[in-house]
């Protein structure tokens, strides 16, 4: 079966630093996919050239067989707004809307009416355990709850793909762990793909397949440590 995500020696690199030197990897529907490595590895960097945020210096992105990493801004954030959802760390939730709104905004901007968007927000709100904070700004949600608001936004266009950076690193480790668990169930549900960028190896453990990453490569022993020769 072909991949629906798949990246080809990808090299990306922040002025004289390299972020990631020939990463490749492929990603099929329904799949969970953590990758995992220590701070600075070249984690949110693969997973920003994997989602069209950020264009790879060199290699190759394609999504069902297209080719990504080539095409206009303009296009790839027409996909992050359709096809793909994206969930950061910290939510990154409009602090001026309520829950609801904000679970509505990606298909209020697609075009959909203001009523059935917020009607599609009260039910992924509700799939997600957080009904009650349909109404709720963000300051007035704990963290564990801003993290399910924020997924049921990345959930609410149906993506094929989800990718999430990070998306338990402010909470704590109960919390951490429902939200994994949601993830992994409504993913699931609706067929969709993710990819998890984590420094955790308890959050990891909820994927299917575990990538790790060292110095911008593919860790072929994942242990993500440098091993000294000789020593």
């Amino acid at each position: 079966m072909s991949p629906l995500l798949s990246a080809r020696d990808l090299t990306k690199s922040y002025g004289v630093q390299p972020a990631l030197r020939g990463v490749d990897l492929d990603l099929h529907e329904g799949e969970i996919v953590a990758v995992r490595g220590r701070s600075g590895c070249g984690k949110s960097t693969l997973l920003h050239c994997l989602s069209g945020i950020l264009r790879p210096d060199g290699g190759q992105v394609h999504f069902r067989g297209d080719r990504l990493d080539d095409t206009s801004e303009a296009y790839r954030s027409e996909l992050r707004r359709t096809r793909f959802g994206v969930l950061l760390q910290h939510g990154h939730l409009i602090s001026e809307l309520t829950s609801a709104e904000n679970v509505a905004l990606p298909l209020m901007l697609g075009g959909g009416s203001r009523r059935a968007a917020l009607a599609a927000a009260a039910t992924w709100l509700g799939r997600l355990g957080v009904a009650e904070a349909a109404e709720q700004t963000p300051g007035q949600l704990s963290g564990g709850q801003l993290q399910r608001v924020a997924l049921a936004r990345a959930m609410v266009t149906q993506p094929a793909v989800l990718f999430a950076d990070e998306p338990t690193g402010a909470l704590d480790t109960l919390a951490g762990e429902l939200v994994m668990k949601l993830l992994g169930r409504v993913a699931r549900e609706q067929g969709t793909a993710v990819v998890v960028v984590t420094h955790d190896a308890t959050i990891a453990a909820y994927a299917e397949r575990e990538i790790v990453l060292l110095d911008g490569r593919l860790d072929p022993t994942g242990l993500g440590v440098a091993v000294a020769v000789g020593a």
